[in-house]
Protein backbone atom coordinates (compact mmCIF):
# COMPACT_ATOMS: atom_id res chain seq x y z
CA UNK A 1 0.00 0.00 0.00
CA UNK A 2 1.11 3.59 -0.59
CA UNK A 3 2.31 5.63 2.36
CA UNK A 4 -0.39 7.54 4.26
CA UNK A 5 0.76 10.83 2.78
CA UNK A 6 0.36 9.62 -0.82
CA UNK A 7 -2.57 7.20 -0.60
CA UNK A 8 -5.83 8.17 -2.29
CA UNK A 9 -9.34 7.30 -1.14
CA UNK A 10 -12.91 7.71 -2.17
CA UNK A 11 -14.73 10.11 0.12
CA UNK A 12 -17.73 8.53 1.81
CA UNK A 13 -20.94 9.79 0.25
CA UNK A 14 -23.72 11.07 2.49
CA UNK A 15 -27.02 9.22 2.60
CA UNK A 16 -28.96 10.00 -0.56
CA UNK A 17 -32.45 9.48 0.79
CA UNK A 18 -34.06 11.07 3.86
CA UNK A 19 -35.46 7.62 4.64
CA UNK A 20 -32.00 6.11 4.96
CA UNK A 21 -30.33 6.14 8.38
CA UNK A 22 -27.91 8.98 8.90
CA UNK A 23 -24.30 7.95 8.39
CA UNK A 24 -22.24 8.34 11.53
CA UNK A 25 -19.07 10.39 11.25
CA UNK A 26 -16.18 7.92 10.90
CA UNK A 27 -12.90 8.15 12.78
CA UNK A 28 -9.56 6.51 13.40
CA UNK A 29 -8.25 6.96 16.96
CA UNK A 30 -4.53 7.28 17.67
CA UNK A 31 -3.40 5.77 20.98
CA UNK A 32 0.14 4.52 20.47
CA UNK A 33 1.45 2.38 23.35
CA UNK A 34 -1.43 3.49 25.60
CA UNK A 35 -4.64 1.75 24.56
CA UNK A 36 -6.26 0.18 27.62
CA UNK A 37 -3.92 2.16 29.88
CA UNK A 38 -4.46 5.28 31.96
CA UNK A 39 -3.14 7.79 29.41
CA UNK A 40 -5.29 6.18 26.72
CA UNK A 41 -8.51 7.13 28.48
CA UNK A 42 -9.86 9.12 25.51
CA UNK A 43 -9.48 6.17 23.13
CA UNK A 44 -10.77 3.80 25.80
CA UNK A 45 -13.84 5.93 26.32
CA UNK A 46 -14.58 6.23 22.59
CA UNK A 47 -14.42 2.47 22.13
CA UNK A 48 -16.89 1.97 24.97
CA UNK A 49 -19.26 4.80 24.06
CA UNK A 50 -19.55 7.39 21.31
CA UNK A 51 -22.67 9.26 20.24
CA UNK A 52 -20.84 11.20 17.54
CA UNK A 53 -18.28 8.95 15.84
CA UNK A 54 -18.18 5.48 14.36
CA UNK A 55 -14.78 4.28 15.51
CA UNK A 56 -13.21 2.32 12.64
CA UNK A 57 -9.93 1.37 14.31
CA UNK A 58 -7.38 2.16 17.01
CA UNK A 59 -3.70 2.77 16.32
CA UNK A 60 -1.39 1.14 18.88
CA UNK A 61 1.51 -0.91 17.51
CA UNK A 62 2.01 -2.70 20.83
CA UNK A 63 -1.46 -4.27 20.65
CA UNK A 64 -1.80 -4.51 16.87
CA UNK A 65 -3.90 -7.41 15.63
CA UNK A 66 -6.14 -7.53 18.68
CA UNK A 67 -9.78 -6.55 19.06
CA UNK A 68 -10.27 -3.29 20.99
CA UNK A 69 -13.26 -4.60 22.93
CA UNK A 70 -11.40 -7.73 24.01
CA UNK A 71 -8.47 -5.64 25.27
CA UNK A 72 -10.70 -3.32 27.30
CA UNK A 73 -13.51 -5.52 28.58
CA UNK A 74 -13.03 -9.05 27.30
CA UNK A 75 -15.91 -8.68 24.82
CA UNK A 76 -15.19 -8.41 21.08
CA UNK A 77 -16.59 -5.34 19.29
CA UNK A 78 -14.99 -5.71 15.82
CA UNK A 79 -12.87 -2.55 16.22
CA UNK A 80 -9.36 -3.61 15.15
CA UNK A 81 -6.16 -2.33 16.72
CA UNK A 82 -3.72 -1.38 13.96
CA UNK A 83 0.02 -1.06 13.70
CA UNK A 84 0.09 2.46 12.23
CA UNK A 85 -1.90 4.89 10.11
CA UNK A 86 -1.19 3.00 6.89
CA UNK A 87 -2.47 -0.22 8.46
CA UNK A 88 -5.60 1.54 9.69
CA UNK A 89 -6.31 3.07 6.28
CA UNK A 90 -5.80 -0.27 4.53
CA UNK A 91 -8.90 -1.54 6.34
CA UNK A 92 -11.31 1.03 4.92
CA UNK A 93 -12.37 1.78 1.35
CA UNK A 94 -13.29 5.38 2.09
CA UNK A 95 -11.23 8.03 3.82
CA UNK A 96 -12.30 8.36 7.47
CA UNK A 97 -13.80 11.72 8.31
CA UNK A 98 -11.65 12.29 11.39
CA UNK A 99 -8.31 11.44 12.94
CA UNK A 100 -8.75 11.62 16.72
CA UNK A 101 -5.78 12.05 19.02
CA UNK A 102 -6.91 9.59 21.68
CA UNK A 103 -4.40 10.06 24.47
CA UNK A 104 -4.23 12.37 27.46
CA UNK A 105 -0.53 12.59 28.39
CA UNK A 106 0.36 14.57 31.48
CA UNK A 107 2.39 16.98 29.32
CA UNK A 108 -0.72 17.87 27.29
CA UNK A 109 1.51 18.36 24.22
CA UNK A 110 2.32 16.54 20.97
CA UNK A 111 5.72 14.92 20.53
CA UNK A 112 7.70 15.57 17.33
CA UNK A 113 6.65 12.17 15.91
CA UNK A 114 3.01 12.85 16.78
CA UNK A 115 3.12 16.25 15.07
CA UNK A 116 4.35 14.56 11.91
CA UNK A 117 1.62 11.92 12.06
CA UNK A 118 -1.16 14.48 12.56
CA UNK A 119 0.20 16.48 9.61
CA UNK A 120 0.13 13.28 7.52
CA UNK A 121 -3.54 12.78 8.42
CA UNK A 122 -4.28 16.40 7.49
CA UNK A 123 -2.45 15.94 4.19
CA UNK A 124 -4.71 13.01 3.37
CA UNK A 125 -7.78 15.18 3.96
CA UNK A 126 -8.82 13.96 7.41
CA UNK A 127 -10.27 16.40 9.92
CA UNK A 128 -8.55 16.42 13.31
CA UNK A 129 -9.97 16.11 16.81
CA UNK A 130 -7.43 17.35 19.34
CA UNK A 131 -8.14 17.06 23.06
CA UNK A 132 -4.76 18.28 24.29
CA UNK A 133 -3.93 21.52 26.08
CA UNK A 134 -1.89 22.45 22.99
CA UNK A 135 -4.27 24.22 20.59
CA UNK A 136 -3.33 23.29 17.03
CA UNK A 137 -5.31 26.18 15.58
CA UNK A 138 -2.75 28.49 17.20
CA UNK A 139 0.16 26.73 15.43
CA UNK A 140 1.05 28.29 12.03
CA UNK A 141 2.20 24.95 10.59
CA UNK A 142 -1.10 23.24 11.39
CA UNK A 143 -3.14 26.25 10.27
CA UNK A 144 -1.35 26.28 6.91
CA UNK A 145 -1.70 22.51 6.46
CA UNK A 146 -5.40 22.44 7.32
CA UNK A 147 -6.08 25.37 5.00
CA UNK A 148 -4.24 23.70 2.13
CA UNK A 149 -6.20 20.46 2.60
CA UNK A 150 -9.53 22.10 3.34
CA UNK A 151 -9.98 20.29 6.66
CA UNK A 152 -11.04 21.35 10.14
CA UNK A 153 -9.07 21.06 13.36
CA UNK A 154 -11.23 20.83 16.47
CA UNK A 155 -9.38 21.96 19.60
CA UNK A 156 -11.83 20.43 22.05
CA UNK A 157 -10.33 21.99 25.17
CA UNK A 158 -10.44 25.56 23.90
CA UNK A 159 -12.74 27.57 26.22
CA UNK A 160 -15.11 30.35 25.24
CA UNK A 161 -13.65 33.76 24.50
CA UNK A 162 -12.66 35.59 27.70
CA UNK A 163 -15.32 38.23 27.18
CA UNK A 164 -18.00 35.52 27.13
CA UNK A 165 -16.93 33.59 30.23
CA UNK A 166 -19.48 33.60 33.04
CA UNK A 167 -19.07 34.09 36.78
CA UNK A 168 -20.96 32.09 39.38
CA UNK A 169 -24.35 33.72 39.97
CA UNK A 170 -26.31 31.48 42.34
CA UNK A 171 -28.76 30.45 39.60
CA UNK A 172 -27.92 26.84 40.36
CA UNK A 173 -30.49 27.06 43.18
CA UNK A 174 -33.18 27.35 40.48
CA UNK A 175 -32.26 23.90 39.12
CA UNK A 176 -34.85 21.86 40.99
CA UNK A 177 -34.08 18.35 39.76
CA UNK A 178 -31.46 16.21 41.56
CA UNK A 179 -27.87 16.95 40.55
CA UNK A 180 -25.51 14.01 41.07
CA UNK A 181 -21.75 14.39 40.67
CA UNK A 182 -19.59 11.34 40.01
CA UNK A 183 -16.31 12.13 41.77
CA UNK A 184 -13.26 10.00 42.54
CA UNK A 185 -10.27 9.33 44.74
CA UNK A 186 -7.84 9.82 41.83
CA UNK A 187 -7.64 10.97 38.23
CA UNK A 188 -8.19 8.54 35.32
CA UNK A 189 -10.13 6.20 37.60
CA UNK A 190 -13.37 5.72 35.65
CA UNK A 191 -15.60 8.61 36.71
CA UNK A 192 -16.73 9.38 33.17
CA UNK A 193 -17.37 5.71 32.40
CA UNK A 194 -19.49 5.28 35.52
CA UNK A 195 -21.38 8.51 34.79
CA UNK A 196 -22.06 7.34 31.23
CA UNK A 197 -23.32 3.92 32.32
CA UNK A 198 -25.49 5.47 35.03
CA UNK A 199 -26.97 7.97 32.56
CA UNK A 200 -27.82 5.22 30.10
CA UNK A 201 -29.31 2.98 32.79
CA UNK A 202 -31.59 5.73 34.10
CA UNK A 203 -32.69 6.63 30.57
CA UNK A 204 -33.43 2.96 29.85
CA UNK A 205 -35.85 3.05 32.77
CA UNK A 206 -37.74 6.00 31.36
CA UNK A 207 -36.16 8.99 33.11
CA UNK A 208 -35.11 12.11 31.28
CA UNK A 209 -31.41 12.41 32.13
CA UNK A 210 -28.79 14.95 31.09
CA UNK A 211 -25.11 14.16 31.53
CA UNK A 212 -22.81 17.18 31.77
CA UNK A 213 -19.25 16.50 30.62
CA UNK A 214 -16.36 18.30 32.27
CA UNK A 215 -13.41 16.92 30.29
CA UNK A 216 -12.25 16.53 26.71
CA UNK A 217 -13.20 12.86 26.36
CA UNK A 218 -16.84 13.37 27.26
CA UNK A 219 -17.05 16.22 24.75
CA UNK A 220 -15.45 14.09 22.03
CA UNK A 221 -17.88 11.28 22.82
CA UNK A 222 -20.70 13.66 21.96
CA UNK A 223 -21.93 15.19 25.22
CA UNK A 224 -24.50 17.86 24.31
CA UNK A 225 -23.70 19.86 27.43
CA UNK A 226 -20.23 20.26 28.83
CA UNK A 227 -16.92 22.05 29.06
CA UNK A 228 -13.26 21.07 29.40
CA UNK A 229 -13.03 22.60 32.84
CA UNK A 230 -9.26 22.33 33.23
CA UNK A 231 -8.76 24.79 30.35
CA UNK A 232 -10.97 27.52 31.83
CA UNK A 233 -9.41 30.32 33.94
CA UNK A 234 -10.04 29.46 37.57
CA UNK A 235 -12.09 32.60 38.24
CA UNK A 236 -14.73 31.39 35.79
CA UNK A 237 -14.76 27.61 36.35
CA UNK A 238 -17.65 27.48 38.82
CA UNK A 239 -19.66 30.02 36.83
CA UNK A 240 -19.18 28.29 33.48
CA UNK A 241 -20.27 24.95 34.92
CA UNK A 242 -23.23 26.51 36.72
CA UNK A 243 -24.33 28.22 33.50
CA UNK A 244 -24.10 25.00 31.46
CA UNK A 245 -26.12 23.06 34.04
CA UNK A 246 -28.72 25.82 34.18
CA UNK A 247 -28.95 25.92 30.37
CA UNK A 248 -29.41 22.14 30.27
CA UNK A 249 -32.12 22.32 32.93
CA UNK A 250 -34.05 25.00 31.11
CA UNK A 251 -33.74 23.38 27.67
CA UNK A 252 -34.28 19.73 28.59
CA UNK A 253 -36.41 19.84 31.76
CA UNK A 254 -34.63 16.70 32.98
CA UNK A 255 -35.60 14.45 35.86
CA UNK A 256 -31.96 14.28 36.96
CA UNK A 257 -28.61 15.76 35.93
CA UNK A 258 -25.38 13.71 36.13
CA UNK A 259 -22.12 15.68 36.35
CA UNK A 260 -18.84 14.05 35.37
CA UNK A 261 -16.04 14.56 37.89
CA UNK A 262 -12.38 15.37 37.30
CA UNK A 263 -9.31 14.58 39.39
CA UNK A 264 -9.98 14.22 43.12
CA UNK A 265 -10.70 16.77 45.81
CA UNK A 266 -7.82 15.43 47.90
CA UNK A 267 -5.33 15.40 45.02
CA UNK A 268 -2.91 18.36 45.23
CA UNK A 269 -2.21 18.27 41.49
CA UNK A 270 -5.81 19.03 40.49
CA UNK A 271 -8.26 21.75 41.44
CA UNK A 272 -11.13 20.84 39.12
CA UNK A 273 -13.08 18.80 41.69
CA UNK A 274 -13.43 21.84 43.92
CA UNK A 275 -14.86 23.86 41.02
CA UNK A 276 -17.26 21.03 40.16
CA UNK A 277 -18.56 20.96 43.72
CA UNK A 278 -18.88 24.74 43.80
CA UNK A 279 -20.39 25.14 40.34
CA UNK A 280 -22.87 22.26 40.43
CA UNK A 281 -23.73 22.30 44.15
CA UNK A 282 -24.67 18.61 43.85
CA UNK A 283 -27.46 17.12 45.92
CA UNK A 284 -25.58 13.83 45.92
CA UNK A 285 -22.17 12.39 45.05
CA UNK A 286 -21.19 8.94 43.82
CA UNK A 287 -17.53 8.26 44.62
CA UNK A 288 -15.33 6.16 42.30
CA UNK A 289 -12.41 4.30 43.88
CA UNK A 290 -9.77 1.79 42.75
CA UNK A 291 -8.97 -0.58 45.64
CA UNK A 292 -6.21 -2.24 43.62
CA UNK A 293 -4.38 1.03 42.96
CA UNK A 294 -1.61 1.58 45.53
CA UNK A 295 -0.44 5.01 44.42
CA UNK A 296 -2.03 7.94 42.65
CA UNK A 297 -1.90 7.88 38.87
CA UNK A 298 1.41 9.45 37.66
CA UNK A 299 2.47 10.04 41.30
CA UNK A 300 4.21 6.89 42.46
CA UNK A 301 5.13 8.31 45.87
CA UNK A 302 1.64 9.51 46.70
CA UNK A 303 -0.50 6.77 48.30
CA UNK A 304 -4.15 6.45 47.35
CA UNK A 305 -6.58 7.85 49.94
CA UNK A 306 -9.13 5.68 51.67
CA UNK A 307 -12.73 6.17 50.51
CA UNK A 308 -13.79 7.12 54.04
CA UNK A 309 -11.25 9.96 54.09
CA UNK A 310 -12.35 11.24 50.68
CA UNK A 311 -16.00 11.08 51.68
CA UNK A 312 -15.29 13.07 54.83
CA UNK A 313 -13.39 15.67 52.81
CA UNK A 314 -16.15 16.02 50.19
CA UNK A 315 -18.91 16.33 52.78
CA UNK A 316 -16.88 18.85 54.79
CA UNK A 317 -15.99 20.95 51.75
CA UNK A 318 -19.47 21.01 50.24
CA UNK A 319 -23.07 20.90 51.44
CA UNK A 320 -23.74 17.49 49.91
CA UNK A 321 -23.74 13.77 50.76
CA UNK A 322 -22.00 10.79 49.23
CA UNK A 323 -24.77 8.37 48.28
CA UNK A 324 -22.78 5.44 46.91
CA UNK A 325 -19.37 4.01 46.08
CA UNK A 326 -18.37 2.58 42.69
CA UNK A 327 -15.24 0.56 42.09
CA UNK A 328 -12.63 0.48 39.37
CA UNK A 329 -11.62 -3.20 39.21
CA UNK A 330 -8.10 -2.73 37.84
CA UNK A 331 -5.63 -5.22 39.36
CA UNK A 332 -8.53 -7.12 40.99
CA UNK A 333 -10.15 -10.50 40.42
CA UNK A 334 -13.91 -10.79 40.28
CA UNK A 335 -13.93 -12.42 43.71
CA UNK A 336 -11.89 -9.54 45.10
CA UNK A 337 -14.40 -7.06 43.68
CA UNK A 338 -17.25 -8.88 45.46
CA UNK A 339 -15.32 -8.94 48.73
CA UNK A 340 -14.51 -5.22 48.42
CA UNK A 341 -18.14 -4.32 47.68
CA UNK A 342 -19.32 -6.14 50.82
CA UNK A 343 -16.56 -4.66 52.98
CA UNK A 344 -17.14 -1.07 51.86
CA UNK A 345 -20.88 -1.34 52.33
CA UNK A 346 -20.35 -2.48 55.91
CA UNK A 347 -17.69 0.13 56.63
CA UNK A 348 -19.28 3.15 54.95
CA UNK A 349 -22.97 2.40 55.32
CA UNK A 350 -23.69 3.21 51.67
CA UNK A 351 -24.30 0.92 48.66
CA UNK A 352 -21.33 -0.07 46.52
CA UNK A 353 -20.91 -1.67 43.10
CA UNK A 354 -18.67 -1.90 40.02
CA UNK A 355 -20.27 -0.18 37.03
CA UNK A 356 -18.48 -2.30 34.45
CA UNK A 357 -18.65 -5.81 35.91
CA UNK A 358 -21.94 -5.66 37.82
CA UNK A 359 -25.49 -5.00 36.64
CA UNK A 360 -26.37 -1.33 36.05
CA UNK A 361 -29.40 -2.05 38.24
CA UNK A 362 -27.10 -1.52 41.22
CA UNK A 363 -26.25 1.99 40.01
CA UNK A 364 -29.92 2.77 39.55
CA UNK A 365 -30.65 1.48 43.06
CA UNK A 366 -28.02 3.85 44.50
CA UNK A 367 -29.82 6.80 42.92
CA UNK A 368 -33.36 5.67 43.80
CA UNK A 369 -32.42 5.04 47.43
CA UNK A 370 -31.07 8.58 47.72
CA UNK A 371 -33.83 10.22 45.68
CA UNK A 372 -37.07 8.23 46.13
CA UNK A 373 -39.01 10.88 44.20
CA UNK A 374 -37.31 9.55 41.06
CA UNK A 375 -38.74 6.12 41.81
CA UNK A 376 -42.17 7.70 41.97
CA UNK A 377 -41.62 9.14 38.49
CA UNK A 378 -40.65 5.69 37.24
CA UNK A 379 -43.87 4.28 38.69
CA UNK A 380 -45.87 7.04 37.04
CA UNK A 381 -44.20 6.35 33.67
CA UNK A 382 -45.05 2.66 33.98
CA UNK A 383 -48.76 3.30 34.54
Amino acid sequence: MASPATATFERAAPSQSPNEPKRLTTAIVYCEANFGAVDGKTANGLVRHSEKYEILSIIDSQKAGQDAGMVLDGVANAIPICRDLADALSRTETLPDFFIFGMAPSSGMLSAAERSLVLDAIGLGMNIVNGLHEFLNDDPEFVAASGASGVTILDVRRPRASKDLRMFSGRIAQVTCPRIAVLGTDCAIGKRTTATILTRALRDRGLNVVMVGTGQTGLIQGARYGIALDAVPSQFCAGELEAIIFDAFEAEQPDVIIIEGQGALSHPAFSTTSFILRGSCPNGVILQHAPGRTYRCDFDRMPMPLPAAEINLIQTFSDTRVIGLTLNHENMTDAEVSTAVDAYERELGIPATDALTRSPDHLVDIVLRAFPELGEKLTAHAQ
